[in-house]
């Protein structure tokens, strides 16, 4: 498989369930969430479908959705304004057209005296009476009326359907939804290989065997059974490697059943360095696999749980400064190793798409401003003082948080560059 598509699919996958969990649990709180997109910088494709346009953009730098209420409102009407109101058949508000308003031959125009489209949804203006007089008229917004400038409808934004209007459970869980979802994926990645390739077996049995091992070379054969190995019992799959491991360079006996005989065969395992000055012997044999869609299940959370485990204690050495910053790779170390990987097999690529997951959804949970993890950080603060924290300071904080992560981001790349390039 081409890197290139490797990686974008790798990449779309990892951003894609991320912002949809974070859609999904928005949507079931009530949120109008504008914009669900996938890349950064210009739009590239896009559709609308129930109040949200879908959006692919063209760097592939993460991903959003933009939720009603977290930034402000994009149109504000202030009194003075000359607007165009069109209704629908209930007589209420459905279009708000800003300008342009010669192409609209049917508007009531007013000049806006009062507008309220997030809490009451009136808007007052005068408009042109009998003998030129003007006359002052309340008109009711309908809730899902559109603004029109320059030819583009958004929607309003009424007080309920904005993010702030929510309880702090359902904030919460929006917001927690988008990690959760790379930990979801990760699981159903790794169930699924294990239901493609099977699961390691505890059984002393032989699995695969590579063409130039030692194994095969002293005909052993995928499926023989171990009793022995130089003369030590067998009754794991451990203990044939724990044996073979520890006599680099050795010949054993190996006492095995196959297909009912009982057979003794010397093998040799050849030495191979693990660490410099440290070495141990291998036979060239992967441990047997046994298909079992419940032993899958199993096997997916335990990956997670060991990847979550590993991925914790590096970010742990990070922050006490047992590992520095040039060991952290950003999008072009990232591709690097999908090309690596990518040429091990499907199977290896799945398997590390799974772990950028687990990867992804622990960094977005990090308390640290910007991230979805600086934002559960405020609600947490938000959940002991029994009120929000002031908004312009919050936004202030994950500002400062959002420019120092693109400076670290820029760091990481020119460490990348250098390191595979230079």
């Amino acid at each position: 498989m081409s890197t290139v598509i490797a990686f974008i699919i790798i990449f779309g996958a990892l951003v894609f369930f991320h912002e949809l969990g974070h859609l999904i649990f928005a949507k079931r709180a009530g949120i109008l969430c504008r914009e669900f997109a996938i890349g950064m910088g210009p739009r590239i494709f896009s559709f609308t479908k129930n109040d949200t346009v879908y959006t692919i953009r063209l760097l592939p730098i993460g991903g959003y959705v933009r939720m009603a209420g977290e930034d402000p409102e994009m149109v504000e009407i202030k009194p003075g304004y000359r607007v165009g109101l069109m209704f629908d058949s209930n007589e209420e508000v459905s279009k708000i057209i800003l300008n342009n308003k010669e192409k609209y031959p049917d508007l009531r125009i007013i000049e806006v005296e009062y507008a309220d489209v997030e809490h009451e949804l009136i808007i007052k203006g005068y408009v042109e009476g009998e003998d030129d007089d003007e006359v002052l008229q309340t008109f009711k917004i309908s809730r899902t009326a559109v603004f029109v400038e320059n030819g583009k409808e958004s929607l309003i934004a009424p007080y309920d359907r904005q993010f702030a209007s929510k309880t702090l459970g359902q904030r919460t869980m929006a917001i927690f939804a988008g990690p959760m979802m790379n930990f979801i994926l990760a699981f159903v990645v790794f169930v699924i290989i294990a239901l493609i390739q099977g699961i390691p077996s505890t059984e002393p049995m032989l699995g695969k065997l590579t063409p130039d091992g030692s194994a095969k070379e002293a005909g052993l054969q995928e499926g023989d059974i171990i009793y022995s190995v130089g003369g030590a019992e067998i009754s794991s799959w451990t203990d044939v490697v724990e044996i073979i491991q520890k006599s680099p360079e050795k010949e054993l006996e190996f006492h095995l059943e196959r297909d009912g005989q009982e057979l003794t065969i010397p093998v040799t395992p050849k030495k191979q360095e693990i660490e410099e000055g440290e070495t141990i012997g291998i036979i060239g044999v992967y441990s047997p696999m046994e298909k079992s869609p419940l032993k899958a299940v199993v096997y997916g959370g335990e990956e997670v749980y060991t990847w979550t485990k590993e991925i914790f204690s590096m970010v742990g050495k990070l922050v006490t400064g047992q590992f520095s910053i040039d060991a952290l790779s950003g999008p072009v170390g990232i591709y690097q190793q999908t090309d690596t990987v990518a040429k091990s097999g499907i199977l290896y690529l799945m398997k590390w798409a799974g772990v950028l997951s687990i990867n992804l959804g622990i960094m977005n949970l990090l308390p640290i401003p910007a991230l979805d993890g600086g934002r559960l950080m405020f609600f947490a603060v938000e959940g002991l003082r029994g009120k929000p924290v002031d908004r312009q300071k919050e936004g202030m904080v994950h500002f400062i948080g959002f420019a120092l992560l693109m400076l670290l981001m820029l760091v990481v790349t020119w460490n990348d560059i250098q390191r595979f390039f230079l």
